[in-house]
């Protein structure tokens, strides 16, 4: 009886494993940090535009020119960089 649970216990392990190994998130963030964007939401409504001052997991420091903006990465339809060439973008490294 204890073996069946042992194997399927070493099975739940291993599952456990694959499960919490890092996501590898969007490569384009980290090239736009402090460089001007504009961010569009899946609500809709007015685009935000300003400079990505920093980031996380889950959500996105705008500076615009009023004040800063935090945005759930969730909420995001497109991040549109603003004057940076797409070859920034499409270069592999």
């Amino acid at each position: 009886m204890n073996s069946g649970g042992g194997s399927g216990s070493d099975r739940m392990k291993e599952d456990e494993k694959s499960t919490t190994t890092k996501q590898i998130g969007p490569q384009f963030i980290p090239k736009l940090k402090g460089k001007k964007v504009i961010i569009r939401l899946v609500n809709g409504g007015q685009p935000i535009t300003g400079i990505l001052e920093g980031y996380n997991a889950y959500e996105i420091l705008i500076q615009t020119a009023k004040e800063q903006i935090l945005v759930f990465k969730h909420a995001i339809a497109v991040i549109e960089p603003v004057d940076m060439p797409k070859q920034v973008f499409t270069q592999s490294e």
